[in-house]
């Protein structure tokens, strides 16, 4: 069992239930001494002594692992990495004291931060679901074992039954739960991919899907029926704070499981490993999309049989995120809200189809070596508006020498000095620049022109 610190979670435990230290150890079975410890972090929860709180307080023990606040040390140290904290020299030692001191502080901090404004700009009771559920992602690192378990066996199960996964799947939802698959025209669903009628008993998918879409849409109506215990027990420790963050989050999850189900975690680290993480070939040899794939790569993370950590972003031409994992790369790249256009990520949309490469190093030092490739979601009618997007992946330039896409590449060379969007970068002279950074005073002198506008004081 790995060692499990969740002081702040146990301490408020106990105070929700009224009780002093000494009358849960007591409860525990341990000394008061050693409650007082773990409570500071200084202990971790040991596996007896975790089967007697959720016998005696009647709770999900995966509560425990999920309820870092902030997401835990590592995310909070990406937040502090902002140059905004730059001169507050924050070390471990002091953050984990931190953590362990005031919790309620920390995880207050986290709300701020990624709202992005803090008290000036939050609104009394303000809100945002898709924050909390990609906290909580963040919390499992994107990888969820009940679920790839789950799948695994679902998977075999399918490949049994039939060659063709597509098929298999059909005939699963057949005979096993009466609902029937059938291609509607785009005419009869005109604004919608897939929609489960449970009076008619059909998953109905529009014609206007690709095969590998169809194929995840019918895995994905397939989780919420076979998967849905797995699904109700992460939802229910999650604990999200609205009834739309929760769906949201069961949604990501119902995602994930279809995506397992089509690329089973075993055979599909195994191609990883042989192919070199060669996403092309990873799409054909498993019918999927290059998204998809891409995602699942951010995944990999089952104990003793680890994948390399990948994170995942995909954003529009205006630069705006739309999906993004960092899964248990700790990229700020995935983290930050802003990015710098001299990645060549946005440079994906003037290559349609082909895959950019680049080797990037941020302020801190840290490179990373990137891919992207544009992605259209559906097909579309003619004369109708499209979407179109970029899905980046990419991980430490240390590791990416074990890609097939890496080859040929110094991956110790000239890299390309970006930073996490203008207003977190504190490179001076960037021609790029359209705004000062956050928290230094802006410099202007009608005497003198720079390489930008934008001059400020630097350290």
């Amino acid at each position: 069992m790995a060692k499990l610190i969740a002081g702040h979670q146990v301490r408020r435990m106990r105070r929700g239930a009224g009780l002093s230290q000494a009358a849960m150890a007591e409860r525990l079975g341990i000394s008061s001494s050693y409650l007082n410890l773990i409570e500071r972090n200084q202990r971790p929860l040991t596996a007896a002594v975790l089967v007697r709180l959720s016998e005696s307080f009647d709770f999900d023990p995966r509560a425990l692992a999920a309820g870092a606040p902030g997401g835990g040390a590592e995310a909070i140290r990406r937040r502090l990495a902002d140059p905004l904290f730059a001169d507050l020299e924050i070390d471990r030692a002091e953050l984990e004291e931190w953590l362990a001191g005031a919790p309620g502080g920390a995880e207050a901090f986290a709300r701020a931060y990624d709202r992005g404004g803090g008290p000036a700009t939050a609104q009394p009771g303000e809100t945002d679901p898709i924050t909390s559920v990609r906290r909580e992602i963040e919390r499992w690192r994107n990888h969820f074992p009940d679920l790839d378990a789950q799948a695994e066996t679902l998977a075999d199960e399918l490949r049994l039954a039939a060659g063709e996964l597509y098929a298999a799947m059909g005939e699963r939802l057949r005979i096993k739960h009466g609902i029937t698959l059938r291609i509607l025209p785009v005419d009869v669903m005109p604004n919608q991919l897939r929609r489960l009628d449970l009076h008619a008993r059909q998953l109905q998918l529009s014609e206007m899907l690709d095969p590998a879409s169809r194929t995840f849409q019918a895995a994905f109506a397939l989780a919420g029926i076979e998967a849905r215990a797995e699904i109700d027990a992460l939802a229910k420790a999650a604990q999200l704070p609205e009834r739309a963050a929760e769906r949201l989050f069961r949604r990501h999850l119902q995602g994930y499981h279809a995506a397992a189900v089509m690329m089973p975690y075993g055979r599909f680290l195994r191609a990883c490993e042989t192919t070199g993480y060669d996403v092309e070939l990873l799409q054909r040899r498993f019918g999927a999309g290059f998204e998809q794939v891409a995602h699942r790569l951010t995944t990999l993370q089952r104990v003793g049989a680890r994948g390399l950590p990948f994170f995942m972003i995909r954003i529009d031409r205006a630069g705006q995120a739309s999906k993004r994992y960092a899964g248990a790369s700790g990229a700020p790249l995935a983290e930050a809200e802003g990015r710098c256009p001299l990645w060549r990520l946005h440079h994906a949309f003037e290559r349609a189809g082909r895959i950019e490469r680049d080797l990037v190093e941020l302020e801190d030092g840290s490179r990373w070596f990137t891919l992207a490739r544009t992605v259209h979601p559906q097909s579309r009618r003619a004369g109708a508006v499209g979407a179109e997007f970029v899905v980046g992946v990419g991980l430490a330039a240390e590791l990416a020498g074990a890609l097939a896409v890496a080859r040929g590449v110094d991956l110790t060379g000239a890299a390309t000095p970006i930073g996490l969007g203008c207003r977190r970068c504190t490179r001076p002279a960037c021609p790029q620049r359209s705004a000062p950074p956050a928290g230094r005073a802006l410099l202007v002198n009608d005497r003198e022109q720079g390489l930008t506008p934008f001059g400020f004081v630097e350290d």
